[in-house]
Order: structure tokens, then C-alpha cells, then sequence
């Protein structure tokens, strides 16, 4: 089949993305809305294709309710011979004929009408998942797991369209069955209907003796999915180390254990699904036999006049119980999507959301920073930053020093506005950041992060990631400046040779060498390194660190390094021991001072 060029439209477009990720978060605001509810909502927009979906649905399946009826009335006729016997049975066949060609062009707009609308749902459902991904705090990110995220936007979001389907389908198949069967049989004979209204009862026991269980099963094997699924992306992430390491063995071991533990879990909820069914079958294939004999009975006693009634009865009893029986059967799909509706509410009410609706765009950045005594801990009573205080002015170079887990990181994340001070302020420009649309404001940073981001795809992908035009001309001079170009032009397919999942064709130093050049290529006003070349040889380092020295004149940069050499040119270096700064200035003015910043200058020496 040939892909047309419309095949990858959005179905939605960004304001409808918005209204649908803002309805989902209504039905958390309050507990006492139904999932059901909260189903039709996510419809909205898409109600106009049920409705036809219905109308549709209705002709498709007339010829199932007038068969039993037309079936009756011809044996009917048979056994009472009338004198338009012939002309009688002509009729209900040509009756039957016409509704049985309706089937096909019906059914199948019925069935795209449905899969439309729930298809766009699906659709906008996982688009609103990614907005919220995207507007998530960072720090959020390091209380879930990569693999959980994936389940949830993935498997969840399948079981809620299966379930808004099955709801639809079936349901309506349900209620009209229900509604027809009940209305033929209420109208010939009473006790006929009373004696239909035994096996409600029946149904509702075994329906709420196995509800509870499914839904605890459900949501066991769920978080079982979701653990597994995070393990699986971390095992995949550790197959160098555990290979280095000769662990191959303990890894599938583990492994092993969970998937096991998935297995058991399955198997429960299978079997228990199996019981369910086989349960239901019995039961009401027994009733379908009692309603054939007590039909039998009451026409031999005079109770029902007509032969061909039995056979009507006996449809529409087969009807009835095919729709209880559906509705038994839909309960475990519902228990998955309930609970798939819960898995996907806890990624989409997390609060963590960096909000910067109203706050004041900035359309140009000079680059003064400005800290005062900054605080800031990721866990109470365990301080990162402690009255931090540091002046930057446009254009600085400002490099930051100490020993590990003095803060030097969390001070960056603070410029980029991943984190805001828990006491203190951060301005730039002398805008403070918590009051700037940081989406504005980050157009004119490049960040270079210490340890390698790059996704699959060519390099080229890679350096120019989220631009739209960039000429080869500044490509090849971005190229140069970042010292790639020899390396690409020994490559077989130059710019476009994948890099492979997260880089892994390149070695790290080409890693580093590529994401400096998407940084550069953006033309900043402020560059962000976090030990941007702690990847690279000491022949490449002394290439990269003239290119960056270059290239970051007359913009603000802050430099993360734990190699002292390398930032002897810095116009400011800022020494940082217990999440304070404890001294400031140029390299000779530290060095002459014979400070924190002497003593580590000598001991790597």
C-alpha cells in the first residue's frame, strides 16, 4: 500500500492537545466523578461521530432482532395455512432481504465512525501525555522510571481505548438487545417475561463475586508490568558493565525472577478470567435449556397459543442472555481500564509542572546573573546550596570549582531554571527567574552536559536538533570550530551516518565533540559546559578548549571542572566548599592567594 502524504497529519493540533490534557486533569480534581465520565470527556469533539456511529449501528443490526419475529410468523403461517400464506412469506423475506444488503455498507460505516473517534482519543490521550512529560520538573523525573513512563503511555492508554470501545460496541449492542428483547416479550405473554427476569439475579451474583478479584488482580499485574518494564531499560543501560564485569549470569537471574514473577501473576489473573467465563457459559446455557422446556410446557398447557412463539421466546431468551453474558465478559476489560485510567491519572496529576502561563517573556538576554544567598535542598535537612552568593557580569566567563557534591551542578541547573532556591533569589538580567516565561528565556542558552545526550539518529539529526534552516556553510564552520571535520569525512556516509541508540556507534570523545557543536550552532547569548571535554584526549581537549575560547568571547559562560588547567583563562572563578562560595576571582588571583583554590591546584600537580 502506498503511504500517502497525509498519513503522519496530526490528528489534533496543539489547542485541542491543551483542552484535552486540561479534562483529563479535571476528573482528578474531585473523586467523586466515575471513570465512565470521565471516558465521554475525553469524546468531546468527537460526539457527532458516535451519534452517526449509533444510527448506523441500528440498521446493521435490525435483521438480528426481525429474524426471530419474521421466523415466528412464517411457522406461523405454515401451521395455520392462511389463505395469503404465500404472499405473507414473500414479503418477510423481501423484508429480511433488504435488511440484510443494508448490513455491509452500514456496518462498515459504522465501524470507521467508531474507530475514528476513538482512534483520535488514543491519538490525543498520548499526545497530552507527552505535553505533560515535556512540562514536568525535572526533578520529577528522578522519582519514576524511564520504563514505568513507557507502560503508561503505551499499555495504559491501549486498555482505555479497548475499554471506550468495548463500552461503545458492545454496550449499545447490549442496551438495544436488552430493550428489544424485554419490549417483544413483555407485550406477548407475562409470565414468559417474569421467568426472563430470573437469571438478572443469577448474573448479578457471579458478577460481583468476581468484580473485587479481577481488579486486584488487574492492578497487581499491572505494577508487575511496569517494575519489569523499568528493569528492562536499566538492564539494558548495564549490558556494558555487567558484560565487563562477567554479571551476565547474575542479570538474567534477576531478570528471570521478575519475569517470573509476571508470569504468576498472569497466570492468576488468566485463570481466574477462565473461571469467570466457564462459569457464566454453564450457568446460562442451563437457563437457555430450562426456558426451551418451560416454553415447550406452557404451550402444551394452552398458556401460549402459537407454535412459532416458542421460537421467538427461545431467540429472544438467547439474546438476553448473550447480552448479560456480554456484560459479564466486559468486566474484566473494564477492570483493566479503570485501572489503566488510575496508572495514567498519577503521571497526569503530578504537580511538579513547571507553569509559565503569564509570566513575562524575555526577547533578549544580555547575560547578568546574579545569586543571593541561595538555598536549596533536594531532601530537607540536607542543604546542597547555603547562602550562596556570586555576581556575573554579560560576557563573564565564570568558571566553578570544588570537590564533588559541593553544589557546582545544582548551580547550573538553577541558570538553565530546572530548579528555583528554596530561600533567595536568582535574577538575570536583573529578572528574577521564577517570574520569566523560561521558555523565552532558553532560546538563547546551549547547554553541553557532562554526560552525552544524543538520540538515534545521523549526526547531522544530532547537531542541528530543532532547527529548521541551518545552511551547509554554517554547518561546515560549526564543524571546524568543534574540531568533527576530519572525523566526518572519514566517515562512509559524512553528516547522515547514524550515531546508533544513544551514540553508541561513536566513541565518547566524538559524543562530546557532537553535542558541543549542537551548542554552538545556536549561536547563545550564554553557554552552559558541565565538563564539556572531560570525554576527550589530551590532544583533543587543547583543539576543543581554543574553538570554545573563541567562540564563547562576548557571551556569558559558566564552566563546570574538575580539570583546573583547563580554565586558567576564565575572567571568574568561583571556589565552592559546603554549597557556599568561600572565594572568587582569576586564576593568578586565587593562585597567589594561596586559598581552597591553591590547595587544589596543587594536589592535581
Amino acid at each position: 500500500m502506498t503511504e500517502t502524504k497525509n498519513d503522519n497529519r496530526p490528528l489534533m493540533n496543539d489547542e485541542e492537545l491543551t483542552a484535552l490534557e486540561a479534562e483529563f486533569m479535571e476528573r482528578y480534581k474531585g473523586s467523586e466523578q466515575h471513570p465512565i465520565r470521565t471516558l465521554l470527556r475525553f469524546y468531546k469533539g468527537q460526539y457527532h461521530l458516535l451519534i452517526f456511529a449509533a444510527f448506523c449501528y441500528v440498521i446493521k443490526k435490525s435483521p438480528q432482532w426481525m429474524i426471530p419475529i419474521v421466523t415466528a410468523h412464517m411457522i406461523n403461517l405454515v401451521v395455520e395455512r392462511p389463505e395469503n400464506m404465500v404472499r405473507s412469506i414473500a414479503l418477510s423475506a423481501i423484508l429480511l432481504a433488504v435488511l440484510l444488503v443494508l448490513n455491509i455498507p452500514f456496518h462498515y460505516l459504522y465501524v470507521k465512525s467508531e474507530a475514528v473517534a476513538t482512534r483520535n482519543v488514543e491519538a490525543g490521550l498520548r499526545g497530552a501525555l507527552v505535553r505533560k512529560l515535556q512540562h514536568l520538573s525535572i526533578g520529577h523525573y528522578r522519582e519514576m522510571q524511564s520504563g514505568r513512563i513507557q507502560s503508561k503511555m503505551m499499555r495504559d492508554v491501549e486498555a482505555i481505548a479497548n475499554l471506550s470501545s468495548s463500552i461503545f460496541m458492545n454496550g449499545m449492542e447490549i442496551l438495544i438487545n436488552l430493550v428489544v428483547a424485554i419490549a417483544v416479550v413483555l407485550s406477548k405473554n407475562l409470565l414468559v417475561f417474569v421467568f426472563f427476569l430470573l437469571c438478572a439475579p443469577v448474573a448479578g451474583a457471579i458478577s460481583f463475586f468476581f468484580r473485587r478479584k479481577l481488579r486486584t488482580l488487574n492492578r497487581d499485574y499491572r505494577h508487575a508490568v511496569e517494575e519489569t518494564s523499568a528493569e528492562v531499560m536499566d538492564m539494558v543501560e548495564m549490558v556494558p558493565l555487567s558484560r565487563a564485569h562477567a554479571l551476565e549470569s547474575t542479570e538474567t537471574a534477576k531478570m528471570n525472577r521478575l519475569l517470573h514473577g509476571i508470569a504468576r501473576r498472569g497466570l492468576r489473573l488468566d485463570i481466574t478470567q477462565s473461571l469467570f467465563g466457564a462459569t457464566n457459559w454453564v450457568v446460562f446455557e442451563g437457563f437457555q435449556l430450562i426456558c426451551l422446556v418451560f416454553t415447550v410446557v406452557m404451550f402444551l398447557n394452552g398458556q401460549i397459543k402459537d407454535v412459532g412463539d416458542i421460537t421467538l421466546y427461545q431467540s429472544y431468551f438467547t439474546m438476553l442472555v448473550t447480552s448479560v453474558t456480554m456484560i459479564l465478559a466486559m468486566i474484566p476489560t473494564f477492570a483493566r481500564g479503570i485501572e489503566a485510567v488510575t496508572s495514567v491519572g498519577e503521571l497526569m496529576h503530578a504537580q511538579e509542572e513547571e507553569n509559565n502561563d503569564g509570566k513575562e517573556p524575555l526577547s533578549d538576554v544580555a547575560g547578568a546573573y546574579t545569586f543571593r544567598g541561595v538555598n536549596f535542598a533536594y531532601e530537607k535537612d540536607h542543604p546542597v546550596l547555603s547562602d550562596f552568593t556570586l555576581d556575573v557580569k554579560p560576557g563573564e566567563t565564570v568558571a566553578l570549582v570544588g570537590e564533588s557534591g559541593v553544589g557546582k551542578t545544582t548551580v547550573i541547573n538553577m541558570v538553565i531554571g530546572y530548579h528555583f532556591p528554596d530561600s533567595g533569589a536568582v535574577t538575570i538580567d536583573g529578572h528574577n527567574l521564577r517570574e520569566i516565561d523560561l521558555r523565552s528565556y532558553r532560546k538563547h542558552i546551549a547547554v553541553v552536559p557532562q554526560n552525552t545526550i544524543l538520540f538515534s539518529g545521523t549526526i547531522r539529526d544530532n547537531i542541528t536538533y530543532g532547527l529548521s534552516d541551518v545552511s551547509e556553510e554554517k554547518l561546515a564552520e560549526i564543524l571546524e570550530a568543534a574540531r568533527l571535520t576530519e572525523m566526518i569525512e572519514k566517515l562512509p556516509h559524512g553528516l547522515d551516518t547514524s550515531v546508533g541508540e544513544h551514540g553508541g556507534k561513536l566513541s565518547g570523545g566524538q559524543r562530546q565533540r557532537i553535542s558541543i557543536a549542537r551548542a554552538l550552532i545556536r549561536d547563545p547569548k550564554v553557554i552552559i559546559l558541565d565538563e564539556a571535554t572531560s570525554a576527550l584526549d589530551s590532544v583533543s581537549e587543547k583543539k576543543i578548549q581554543e574553538a570554545l575560547d573563541h567562540l564563547t568571547a562576548g557571551r556569558t559562560t559558566f564552566v563546570v571542572a574538575h580539570r583546573l588547567s583547563t580554565i586558567k583563562d576564565a575572567d571568574k572563578i568561583a571556589v565552592m566548599e559546603g554549597g557556599r562560595c568561600v572565594e572568587c576571582g582569576t586564576y593568578d588571583e586565587l593562585m597567589a592567594k594561596e586559598g581552597a583554590f591553591y590547595r587544589y591546584r596543587k594536589l592535581q600537580l
